[in-house]
């Protein structure tokens, strides 16, 4: 069967069946480890996916999923050693009192509980969150995802604080000074807007890598002065590591570490299951005490934490451990920030260079000088090219102009070579 034929089989059946990466959409039909392949046998070098957190089809998580497979598959109303053990081991790598987990199936689900969550514990309603980001796609979470709901249909239990971009956002690097405070009384003006509304504060829901506005490093100080001011209001802290978590950014295991701040709750989604569908909500044992004791603690999920799913959640963190993929994200993503830093050197068209580990974004723009940002179609044009050139990237950010790479955690200091290089050539021929 050709592509054209499998794409009109889409059209038929798929009610999203348009939502493609590429300008020519990519049959790809096997993965192993950093390398996925197309019908035609063309091999792709992945610097986008974070789902395949350990590599593509990893011979561990594939027997660990298989056996249990084979053995039992159920849910979490009958006891079962797994989904414990799942539980203790994440408990075992996060700080302080995070350890008490409720086992879900995607980050949407978890974040969507753990806004639910906070709400009950502190009696309030209302969720500060950034502008443009994304949590998830359930109703109550979509309404927090600033990037795909329009401000004419924004709920006013909803608040929005700009989030911390010191290249293009209203404090900037260079420019101003203190520019954590600065980022933290926007935020605090935020609260203030619930407070006056009269939902009061239930959460700051966080993505520490800030992705969906463009992959940003925050100044130090910045989280840590939100989470005391959210607090202040009675409100808790929800650090969303389905994209930043799981060594995503080197050094530590959570995206939250790298800014000292200690959440009530984390949510955790993709790079668990290595491609399965597995999330969690991880919280203090505090306030799994309290929501215990609130009318809406009845919560449960048919598939989250079944035995299948928890196997496979135990085989990733193995793996982690056992190949020293930490400290790969850690020595790989120095690696590539060097790369990265040379080409913004040579190619004005990166207008800024952010991130962590194996997670980067390029703000690309027309005109340095101005930092208009690209149009996202060119980048559409460039992450076409680098496919065509056997890489695959994504786009990212408020104005869809940043170049997001994100690979597997088993990315090496060669394929970051690999990945600079297509870089490089693809946007020597825009000039």
């Amino acid at each position: 069967m050709t592509d054209a034929q499998l794409i009109r089989r889409r059209e038929r059946v798929l009610a999203n069946h348009g939502y493609f990466f590429y300008d020519e959409p990519l049959h790809l039909v096997r993965g192993e480890g950093i390398w996925m392949w197309d019908s035609d046998g063309r091999r792709y070098l992945d610097c986008y996916n974070n789902v395949p957190s350990v590599g593509h089809c990893h011979p561990r998580v594939v027997e660990a999923l298989t056996r249990q497979a084979r053995t039992l598959n159920t849910h979490t109303r009958y006891l079962h050693e797994n989904a414990i053990e799942l539980c203790e081991r994440l408990g075992a790598r996060l700080p302080g009192e995070l350890e008490a987990c409720m086992l879900v199936c995607t980050g949407t689900e978890a974040n969507d509980l753990a806004v639910q969550i906070a709400r009950a514990v502190t009696g309030h309603h209302g969720v500060v969150v950034h502008e443009a980001g994304y949590y998830g796609n359930s109703t109550l979470v979509r309404q927090l995802s600033l990037a795909d709901c329009p401000e004419s249909l924004r709920e006013d239990w909803v608040a929005a604080a700009e989030p911390p971009d010191v290249y293009r956002g209203p404090f900037r690097a260079g420019e101003h000074d203190a520019l954590g405070a600065r980022y933290a009384a926007l935020l605090s003006d935020a609260v203030d807007a619930l407070e006056a509304r009269g939902h009061g504060t239930a959460a700051l829901l966080v993505d520490p890598i800030w992705d969906s506005p463009g992959t940003l490093i925050a100044p130090d100080d910045y989280l840590s002065r939100c989470a005391e001011r959210v607090r202040r209001a009675g409100g808790l802290l929800i650090a969303d590591e389905v994209q930043s978590g799981y060594c995503r950014m080197g050094t530590h295991w959570w995206g939250f570490e790298h800014y000292g701040v200690q959440p009530d709750l984390v949510t955790l989604g993709k790079p668990m299951g290595d491609g399965h569908p597995l999330a969690a909500v991880v919280m203090s044992r505090g306030v799994a005490e309290r929501y215990a004791k609130t009318p809406f603690a009845s919560y449960f999920n048919t598939f989250g934490g079944n035995p299948v799913a928890a196997a496979v959640g135990c085989a990733v963190i193995d793996v982690i451990e056992d190949e020293g993929l930490l400290e790969n994200a850690t020595q790989v993503g120095a690696h590539l920030e060097r790369g990265l830093a040379e080409l913004a050197r040579r190619h004005p068209a990166i207008g800024c260079v952010q991130g962590r580990g194996l997670f980067w974004g390029l703000d690309l723009v027309v005109d340095p000088d101005t930092r208009a940002p690209m149009s996202s179609a060119a980048l559409r044009r460039i992450t076409t090219e680098l496919a065509c050139e056997g890489v695959l990237m994504g786009s990212t950010g408020r104005y869809g102009n940043v170049l997001k790479i994100r690979p597997p955690l088993v990315f090496s200091a060669e394929n970051a070579d690999q990945a600079l290089d297509a870089i490089d050539r693809v946007l020597g021929r825009q000039a």
